[in-house]
C-alpha cells in the first residue's frame, strides 16, 4: 500500500480520536485530508466526509442515548428542516454550482477552489468556538425545555445548507442553538447535537449516491478507522484536561484553515 494512502488512514484514526477526546470539531479535518492527502476531489470529499460525519456521530449519539442524554423531541423539530436543506443543497445546488463559480479579471475562481476556500472559513469559525474561553453554561438538569420554533427551524436550515455544500457537521453552530433557544443543558445539547448530525448527514450523502462514483472500499475502511480512534480517544479523554485539549485542537484548526486559504488562493 502506498505510503501516502496510509498516513492518510492514520490520519483517519487522529480524527477519530480527536472526536472521542473533545466530543466534536474533529470531523472538520475530514474533507482536508481526504483533498490533501488522499487526493479526493473536493466535492466528492465533501460527499465522503457526510458519511464519516455521520456513522462517527451516530456511535458518539449511541453512548448520549445509553446515558439518557438525547432530547428526542428537539433533535426532531431541529432536524427536520435540516434534513430537507442538505439532501437539496446535495442533490440540486452542488451540482448546479457553475464552474468556474466567477472571474475576477483574467482570474477564474472555480468550483474546488470556491468550495475549499468557503470550508475553510467554515473552520476559522469553528477554531474560534473552541478557543475563545466561555463560562460554564448555568443550567438545570430538569429544567423544562422551552422551544423558540421558528428560529430552531431557520437555525436547522441554514446548517443544513452549510453541512451539504462543505461536508462539516456543524456542531459549533448546532450546540449553541440548542442551549440558548431550546434550553437544553450542556451534555443533553452535545448528544443531541451528535444525534442530529449523524442523521442529517448520512441523509444529505443519499443525495450524492445519484450525482457522484462512491469508492465503497476505501470510504469504509477511512471510515472504520475513524471509529476506531474514537474509542481510543474516549478512553484517552480521562487523563487528559479537556478544556486544554479543545483549545489547544482550535489553535490547529485555525492554522489549518488559514494554510487551505492560502494553498488554494496560490492556484489563482
Amino acid at each position: 500500500m502506498d505510503v501516502i494512502v496510509l498516513i492518510g488512514f492514520a490520519a483517519a484514526i487522529l480524527i477519530g480520536v480527536s472526536l472521542g477526546l473533545i466530543g466534536g470539531g474533529g470531523s472538520i479535518l475530514t474533507v482536508p485530508v481526504l483533498v490533501y492527502i488522499l487526493d479526493v476531489d473536493p466535492v466528492l470529499a465533501t460527499a465522503y466526509s457526510l458519511f464519516v460525519v455521520g456513522s462517527t456521530s451516530l456511535v458518539g449519539a449511541g453512548t448520549y442515548m445509553k446515558k439518557g442524554l438525547v432530547d428526542y423531541k428537539t433533535a426532531v423539530v431541529f432536524a427536520i428542516p435540516s434534513f430537507i436543506a442538505v439532501f437539496l443543497t446535495r442533490k440540486y445546488l452542488v451540482p448546479a454550482l457553475p464552474d468556474p463559480l466567477f472571474s475576477l479579471g483574467e482570474t477564474a475562481i472555480t468550483k474546488n477552489i470556491g468550495i475549499m476556500v468557503f470550508f475553510a472559513l467554515i473552520m476559522l469559525a469553528a477554531s474560534y468556538s473552541m478557543i475563545k474561553s466561555k463560562k460554564e453554561e448555568a443550567s438545570d438538569e430538569d429544567e423544562k425545555v422551552k422551544f423558540n420554533f421558528p428560529l430552531i427551524a431557520v437555525e436547522g436550515s441554514i446548517v443544513g445548507v452549510i453541512t451539504g455544500i462543505v461536508g462539516a457537521g456543524g456542531g459549533f453552530l448546532i450546540i449553541p442553538a440548542l442551549v440558548l433557544l431550546a434550553r437544553l443543558p450542556m451534555k443533553m445539547a452535545v448528544g443531541t447535537s451528535l444525534l442530529i448530525i449523524a442523521a442529517k448527514s448520512l441523509i444529505g450523502f443519499l443525495g450524492d449516491l445519484s450525482t457522484q462514483t462512491i469508492d465503497w472500499n476505501m470510504l469504509l475502511v477511512f471510515t472504520g478507522l475513524s471509529i476506531v480512534g474514537i474509542f481510543i480517544g474516549s478512553a484517552l479523554s480521562k487523563k487528559i484536561n479537556e478544556k486544554v485539549l479543545k483549545k489547544g485542537f482550535g489553535w490547529f484548526v485555525l492554522i489549518m484553515g488559514v494554510y487551505i486559504i492560502g494553498k488554494e488562493l496560490m492556484k489563482l
